[in-house]
Order: C-alpha cells, then structure tokens, then sequence
C-alpha cells in the first residue's frame, strides 16, 4: 500500500515551509547564529506573565465563549477606535483566535467557495498561498518589485484581474520585505477593491512595528470597514509568540461565519493566554514601545551592514525583517541560504519561499540581539568578499 497516495491531492500539492526547513536545520547544527524566524528575542514582559500566573492561581482554566473573553474583545475594540478611528462591535464583530495564523485560515473557509480566486501580493508570508489553497482557493500571485520598494499598485492588481477573483489578501507592514504602504497608496487599492466587489483581508500583526509615519489600518479607510476582515495578534509587538493569540475584526455575518468554523475545531483560544492579553493592551504599550525602538535600532544596523558589504538592500519601514538583493553574488537564493548556512553557520530564508519574485534575495530577521546581530553580518560579509571580487 501506498499510503501517500492516500494522502489529499491538495495537501501533497503544498510545498512544506520554507521558513521551517531551515528552522529544522538549525536545530541539528551548533553555533548557529540564526537570523531565519521572526521570533523575537525579548522575554514577554514580566507583568503580562504574571497576569497569566496570577490567573491561574485564582482558577481561570475553563473555556471561554467561542468568541473569546468579552473583556479581551472590548480592549482590542477600544485599542482600535482609539488608534484608527474604526469602530467595531465586540459582542458579536469581534473573533479571538489561537494566533493570526488561524484567524487568516478561518477568514479563507469562512467566504471562498470552489475555484474562488483570490489575489496575492508578493513577496508574502509563506502562509497566505497555502491558506487559499487548502479552502479550495486559488491564489493568483501580484508581484511586486524593489523599483517600488515592494509596493503593489492597482494597475498590478487589475491586471490579475477575473471573473473569479473574490478576495484581496494583503499583509502591510510586510514580510518578508519590511515595506509598508501609504495610506494614498492604499486608498486607491480600497476604491479598486469597492470597484470590483472584493473582500479584503488585511493582516497587520506587524502594524505596531512601523518606524517611519504611521500605519494606516485599512478597515479605516472609506467604504472598507465592513468589506474587510482585518486580522491583527499579540505575537510580534508584545514578544508574546508561544501565547497564540490573535483576532480577527469585521461585519458580524463574516465574524459570524468564522466563528462557526471556530467553534468546531479550536472551540477557544487558552484562556490563561486571553488574560495575558487583556494585561498586555490595559498596561503593555509602554514595554511595547521600547522593544520596538530597539527594533528600530537594529535595523539601521543591518541597512549599514549589508550596503558596506556590497549588496543592494532596501530600506525596510516596518515589520523585523530585511530583504537584500544577493543576485551579485551569483548564486540563487537557496544555493546563497545553503551555502552561508555551511560555510559561516548563519541561517536565512531563501527569497524565493515567499513567492518567485523573491528569488535573488534572502531575508533576515532582526529580532535577534544586536551583539548576534553583529556577529552575523560579520560573518556574511566574510561569506560575501570572495563572490563580490
């Protein structure tokens, strides 16, 4: 017997993460200095630890309502009309979920029907064409170039354009690239997408993490707020990974269609991790800001590194992550990631995993530690000297 065979034909479709590939190498090798996954390396501040720990002492180990505790929904409710102006109901418009992974895959099985497309700019997290796909739909790639520091524009997006197309899929602040969209920028793409009768889902877990302006929350833009499902966690901005812990916002019949699927399979995020929550938005915005000020530090720190050793590298304003160019080097991505890997032992992610116009450029993150951070750009410009001659 063959029991691959056995396996769904579109789950075998599906390349593993490539992300993970490296992460699992890693693992197995010592004096690694890894720059591959976007896990910060700040400990969650104590005081949102022991809100956890003092929940668990008071016995708070029951489930919550599918929609997650309604003290939680009110503080990311009021969190967002205060920052961005938007407005949303957290009895019922409101979704906690177990990290914004799986807020992304309910919003996909909550509205795409057989053969819905859906369009997906790129680069992109390595998540969002596996998460159409394995709804039944099917993603139609939008690349996007560094001659327009990885901003989509309309005119790529109408011209990816069908009868089919359903959704838009965009994630700003991005990763890999740390590129982030100006609000006219992503005005014209709200009145392409109001033009076109699309649902929008909009991922701005890195929205916290903008260095240069302020992010715009594309829910607030007008006409978008009931057609867009916007996703946002806990995870980067709060260093808070391991809580899972994200939320999904928006009308109550797209809320309500995903807590349908919710409650059938995760039933309810961990409610020790929901407190967490809740202290981390009533008293975390001050840890917040200085861990993403050393964010910030750390990325002029690579932009420096990379352009003194002779790559191309732009300027990422968001997110952790940096995206030079390596096509001087005369190796692909993957043959630059596996031979930096073996050579100076620092682990990258080939471009390429985040979609094929990543190709001829690698990402790094930089919520490693300034010293490592140092060390590994060290290390790559001694990699790179002999490509560059």
């Amino acid at each position: 017997m063959n029991w691959a065979e056995r396996v769904s034909p579109i789950v075998r479709s599906i390349p593993p993460s490539g992300i993970r590939r490296f992460f699992d190498i890693v693992a197995e090798m010592s004096g690694v200095i890894s720059l591959g996954v976007g896990e910060p390396d700040f400990v969650t501040p104590w005081h949102i630890r022991e809100s956890c720990v003092h929940g668990l002492q008071r016995g708070y180990t029951a489930y919550t309502s599918n929609y997650g505790l309604l003290e939680l929904r009110q503080e990311i409710a009021k969190m967002i009309e205060a920052d961005y102006g938007v407005t949303y109901n957290p009895k019922c418009e409101a979704l906690v979920t177990v990290g914004v992974s799986e807020a992304l895959d309910l919003a996909m099985r909550a509205i795409l029907s057989p053969g819905d497309e859906v369009l997906v700019p790129e680069p992109c997290y390595v998540s969002y064409q596996a998460c159409v796909t394995l709804a039944g739909g099917k993603p139609v790639s939008v690349s996007s170039s560094r001659e327009n520091e990885f901003r989509v524009t309309v005119e790529q997006l109408a011209s990816a354009l069908t009868p089919r197309t359903k959704a838009l899929l965009i994630g700003y602040p991005n990763n890999p690239t740390g590129a982030v969209m100006t609000r006219a920028d992503l005005a014209a793409i709200a009145q392409f997408a109001e033009k076109n009768d699309l649902i929008v889902i909009s991922d701005e877990i890195y929205a916290n993490l903008t260095y240069d302006g302020e992010h715009t929350c594309f829910a607030s833009l007008p006409g978008m707020r009931d057609r867009t499902i916007l996703l946002n966690g806990f995870s980067k901005a709060y260093a808070m990974t391991g809580w899972r812990i994200g939320y999904a916002l928006g009308n109550p019949d797209f809320i309500g269609a995903m807590t349908k699927i919710h409650q059938f399979t995760m039933l309810c995020a961990p409610i020790t991790a929901q407190i967490a929550a809740v202290e981390a938005l009533q008293q975390g915005r001050p840890s917040r800001d200085r861990m993403v000020a050393e964010y910030d530090k750390r990325r002029r720190l690579m932009v420096e590194g990379f352009r003194n050793m002779g790559l191309d590298c732009f300027e990422p304003k968001g997110a952790f992550y940096i995206f030079p160019s390596i096509q001087n080097t005369g190796l692909t991505s993957l043959e630059f990631a596996e031979k930096l890997l073996q050579a100076e032992k620092v682990a990258l992610v080939p471009g390429d995993a985040f979609g094929a116009c990543g190709e001829g450029y690698v990402r790094c993150s930089y919520a490693a530690s300034s010293k490592n951070l140092t060390k590994a750009l060290d290390r790559i410009a001694r990699f790179v000297g002999p490509l560059l001659k």
